[in-house]
């Protein structure tokens, strides 16, 4: 039965009311369903469980809901499908009512035979219909080649343009979820969903995006979790690991590592996780820890073939080792080992005619060596090569300000006084506030 509550078709075909959907504003939902729909706020708190003058606040943008759980029970109630809003289809999406021209099983008489109808036909019609789908495999090909595609673009293309093309991948691969599939098929599809899930909950926290980011992630990993796909449990915990170490959690950082491993250990992601718990031990400033994380990740690195495409987001390529020892040396202040490392990391970055192959390292590796200029006394070299840094196009945000933070510690540490170490700060605060700036040298 349609509950009252759900949103007609008129209303959900409204660009503006997509619109809210892909992003998951509720707030705007909300004050749409009620102009276009004439649901009042009573009717959708009392559908979704919510109280009213909550769902008031969350229409008016003083609030936002991000539980998961709740997302599918507004879902739900409105009917909205959930393509449009990053879901697998919902239960009520598809139709359970038979197909009229099925014929209708005969059951044995008395005596166990067969009655007069050809129950031996229907058999094998209704083992014909549990191949019958509307997805081949060429279709899943072309899937797994458009998302190689994606990742691969990560390291340069602007997060905004990628995450644009990734939302528009799940809602294809969830509508395809949404038709006749064998139980292989839907599981592959499944399995795509959490791949694009994953990258764009890293776009998301790229962009600053940190509620939405973390609703992907949870959205991945419980694909990972009804697919038995452990390389995507195990990635899912490794977001999780990296968002923690960039809001300065890093006994959470140590927990997601340990979960990840559980998760998978075969596939490189293992490397990945073994990075993000030897940067926590850094900042918690355990060498030792930190050494042997390295140790581990270094050996189960060499046991991995060379990929063939290492700009892959979700394949961990032996040059980008030198990105992780580059971030833990330089926290531990071994200077030395931290700027050779972080050289390393801008050549390799760097294609031969001077294009960034990889902007967001070779940025983190120009903010590791302002720091190492700022230990050694160049002042005007460490605000140089840091503002340089900021300037990159393609970023990640929290990571980006997370070092440029210890950049900023170090020069008004060493030198308070000196208005370069002001403007850095300045310029950095900006860029966390969203805002432009040209760069320090033309201030």
């Amino acid at each position: 039965m349609t509950p009252p509550t759900a949103l007609p078709p008129r209303v959900l075909e409204r660009d503006d009311v997509r619109s809210a959907l892909a992003e998951r504003d509720f707030g705007t939902v909300f004050r749409l369903a009620r102009k276009w729909g004439g649901i009042s706020y009573n009717q959708i708190g009392e559908a979704c469980g919510i109280k009213s003058e909550r769902v008031g606040t969350v229409a008016r943008g003083n609030a936002r809901i991000t539980s998961l759980a709740k997302i599918e029970e507004i879902a739900d109630a409105l009917r909205i499908p959930g393509a449009m809003i990053g879901l697998a289809a919902r239960s009520w999406e598809v139709s359970p009512a038979p197909s009229a021209a099925a014929p209708a099983l005969r059951h044995p008489d008395a005596s166990g035979m067969l009655g007069p109808e050809p129950a031996l036909w229907e058999v094998a019609e209704l083992a014909r219909r549990t191949h019958a789908t509307d997805v081949g495999p060429a279709d899943l090909e072309m899937i797994a080649e458009a998302i190689d595609q994606l990742c691969r673009a990560y390291p340069f293309t602007p997060a905004d343009q990628l995450h644009h093309q990734t939302r528009a991948g799940i809602r294809h691969v969830t509508d395809m979820l949404q038709g006749r599939t064998t139980l292989a098929q839907h599981r592959e599809l499944l399995v795509s969903t959490g791949w694009l899930f994953l990258l764009g909950g890293c776009l998301e926290y790229d962009m600053g995006q940190r509620q939405a980011a973390e609703l992907s992630r949870a959205a991945a990993l419980r694909i990972g979790q009804e697919a038995g796909h452990g390389e995507i449990m195990a990635w899912s915990w490794e977001l999780g690991a990296w968002f923690a170490l960039t809001q300065g959690r890093y006994a959470d950082v140590i927990d997601c590592v340990s979960a990840g491993h559980r998760s998978d250990s075969t596939h490189s992601i293992g490397v990945q996780l073994y990075a993000q718990s030897a940067k926590a031990y850094a900042r918690m400033g355990d060498a030792r820890q930190v050494r042997a994380t390295l140790d581990a990740g270094r050996a189960r690195l060499e046991r991995l073939p060379r990929p063939e495409h290492r700009e892959h987001h979700f394949v961990i390529d032996p040059d980008k080792w030198d990105f992780y020892e580059m971030d833990a040396y330089r926290l531990l202040g071994d200077d030395e080992r931290a700027a050779t490392h972080a050289q390393e990391v801008v050549r390799l970055g760097t294609a031969p005619d001077g294009t960034e192959i990889s902007p967001m390292r070779v940025a983190e590796a120009r903010l590791t060596l302002g720091v190492t200029a700022a230990r050694s006394g160049e002042l005007e070299e460490a605000v140089s090569i840091g503002g340089r840094a900021l300037e990159t196009s393609r970023k990640s945000l929290p990571s980006l300000l997370m070092v440029a933070g210890e950049l900023t510690d170090e020069l008004e540490r060493r030198y308070p006084h000196e208005s370069l170490s002001r403007d850095f700060r300045e310029h950095v605060t900006h860029i966390s506030a969203g805002g432009a700036q040209p760069p320090l040298e033309a201030q």
